[in-house]
């Protein structure tokens, strides 16, 4: 929601030019069939994230989240209701200002109590995962309290009611689903009741996007709301027994037209448009086809999302990540390549990745197609978990930067919206990781966790134990209250070398399993078992778009590899390729030309050093 992030979104209101999208090298297009027992996710509770860098990131923002201040938090709320309100300022976006006092102090006020709803529901995927008290007792007390303070005079000259209210949204469902808070679903109906007269009165068809910009009564910025996800956040309401209302919310703000339509007809509408916001919108569109199945139109939604996304892989980096300048950019036009000389903002990390990893989780949901654990992986290990920590004053990371000369900063502005997301997007690290169905368990990330399944009366728990991606290999250990026959299913990368090996009990089930699929073991399982794999991690050199092909990025693996420092002149194709990692297990790799070592780290072991990504490399 910066200036830059919102002269883009603006553009949203009317139909960008329509052009066919190339498919991204790594992966062969989706086809969108809907599956008849679409797999399920775990609750937070039943997957422990042990040891490690997630949990570690994990565990910060769990304790940073958990020591905010309650009367800092409700603050804007309590002013704008005439309560006392105690309390320092929390600052930045945060807080309350008088329209006219905002842009006399740089987004000071720019959107008061935005991220309230997703610390909150932050907070309550943190208990549901850790079963930690305090932070229950502090959700409970942050619910009850808005409860008291949430007013129509909230949204009195208030820029972004319906991406507040949607955030608020979320927060309120969590907190009634993973906490147990019985006033949550009446303080949701007290803040829809207070908010409904602001939002949109059309919905977010075409027309209202139109109307909205021609408001003679308020500057630019207020056309700048973000309703795309408050369909998604509605559905969930309604499916958590909220009332049919929410379900009529839900359906109202579905942007059928001008979206949803064209996607599920296969014409790419993304360019010009705010890559965040509109990728989040396609969860919405997951949750209409998940909401109203059987309907007829239901698979309409599916089609969308599929074809949504698959633009999107088409225009993203090496990385994983996307949007450049926080917008889409028109097919074959080169201008992902070009955003190296003029941009450090590529991709806004924290709300990206959430939006990422939503979006896979459902579609992996709906197809079992492991290219969308792919996707997410990349993500993973390349944006988010690199991300800095948020500082305790709010300053928070936001962009990741490609540039030629990239470095890691912090966002000058306090408490922007990726403070919001990253809340969330740690929180459910466990819940991306696992799913199944009634016959097993299916692995979709390789991370050091532990998940609990109950089936038929028994309990099964596999046990993860890995150095992944750092260590090619991964050791999954099985309990089980008796001898059962059950599957666990196995994501093999689409990026898997022939060399990839499986092995149960030490015995060889499968040699270079099919990359770009399930493997499933089907067997018989007791109490000790044990599965261990060996992925074959090759090194290739991805370009930047079709019409740079000389500038490429090393990706050893899941893993872009960033080149640390200046670079030698002297650097050529086939010196990245034979990049290696210094010892087994580290974060460091090394390669050597005619005349300079050079240095490559992933993104997580990069901090305050200079570094560059991709290279200009001649044939």
């Amino acid at each position: 929601m910066t200036p830059s992030r919102r002269s883009f979104l603006q553009s949203s209101a009317a139909l960008a030019a329509i052009a066919a999208a190339r498919p991204h090298s790594l992966f062969a297009a989706p086809e969108a069939k809907p599956l008849a027992n679409p797999l399920s996710w775990f609750n937070y509770g039943d997957i422990e994230l042990l040891e490690g860098p997630l949990r570690h990131q994990f565990d910060t923002n769990h304790a940073a989240y958990s020591a905010l201040n309650e009367d800092s938090l409700l603050k804007p709320f309590r002013q704008r209701a005439g309560l006392p309100d105690p309390g320092e300022e929390m600052g930045g976006w945060y807080s309350w200002a008088p329209t006219a006092d905002i842009d006399k102090r740089p987004n000071n006020g720019f959107a008061p109590g935005h991220s309230f709803g997703q610390y909150l529901s932050g907070l309550s995927r943190a208990y549901a995962a850790t079963g930690n008290k305090a932070t229950q007792a502090k959700v409970h007390r942050l619910v009850t309290a808005l409860g008291f303070a949430i007013t129509p005079h909230f949204w009195d000259e208030h820029r972004f009611p319906a991406y507040t209210y949607d955030k608020l949204c979320i927060g309120l469902i969590d907190a009634h689903l993973h906490t147990k808070c019985a006033d949550a679903f009446k303080v949701l109906d007290k803040t829809l009741d207070s908010v409904s007269a602001h939002l949109p009165p059309g919905g977010i068809s075409r027309q209202e996007q139109l109307d909205q910009n021609k408001r003679p009564d308020r500057n630019e910025s207020f056309c700048w709301d973000e309703p795309y996800t408050l369909a998604e956040n509605a559905f969930i309401a309604f499916k958590r027994g909220a009332g049919k209302r929410y379900r009529d919310l839900a359906v109202k703000f579905l942007p059928n037209d001008w979206y949803y339509d064209p996607l599920a007809a296969g014409e790419n509408v993304l360019p010009g448009k705010h890559a965040y916001s509109h990728v989040n919108c396609l969860s919405s569109a997951m949750q209409a086809y998940f909401t109203l199945s059987p309907s007829p139109d239901a698979g309409k939604y599916l089609r969308a999302a599929v074809t949504g996304f698959d633009f999107v892989r088409a225009q993203s980096f090496a990385t994983g990540g996307w949007g450049p300048d926080e917008s889409f950019r028109k097919p074959d036009s080169g201008e992902l390549g070009e955003s190296l000389t003029k941009s450090h903002s590529s991709f806004e990390t924290p709300c990206g990745s959430y939006a990422h990893f939503k979006l896979t989780r459902y579609l992996i949901r709906a197809t079992r197609d492991t290219l969308y654990g792919d996707s997410m992986e990349r993500v993973l290990y390349n944006c988010i978990a690199g991300a800095k920590p948020l500082t305790h004053d709010g300053h928070g990371f936001y962009y990741s930067d490609y540039s030629n000369n990239g470095s890691k900063v912090y966002h000058p502005y306090k408490w922007h919206c990726c403070t919001g997301t990253f809340s969330q997007i740690t929180a459910d690290y466990g819940l991306s990781s696992y799913f199944h169905d009634r016959d097993g368990i299916y692995v979709n990330l390789y991370v050091p966790s532990r998940v609990k399944w109950s089936r038929l009366g028994d309990r099964v728990v596999l046990t993860q134990r890995t150095g992944y991606p750092h260590h090619p290999s991964t050791q999954i250990e099985v309990t089980t209250d008796k001898t059962s026959a059950f599957r666990v299913a196995l994501r093999i990368p689409a990026w898997s070398g022939p060399k990839t090996t499986i092995a149960v009990n030490g015995v060889r089930q499968a040699s270079s399993p099919e990359p770009g699929k399930f493997y499933a073991l089907d067997r018989t399982w007791k109490t000790g078992d044990h599965i261990e794999v060996e992925f074959d991690m090759p090194t290739t050199l991805e370009p930047v778009d079709p019409q740079h092909p000389n500038l490429l990025a090393p990706v050893h693996g899941p893993l872009a590899l960033f080149a640390i420092g200046n670079v030698p002149k002297t650097l050529r194709r086939q010196h990245l390729l034979a990049s290696t990692q210094i010892a087994t297990g580290s974060t460091e790799w090394q390669t050597k030309t005619d005349t300079a070592s050079v240095t490559l780290r992933p993104f997580t072991a990069i901090n305050d050093e200079h570094y560059r990504l991709y290279h200009d490399l001649p044939s």
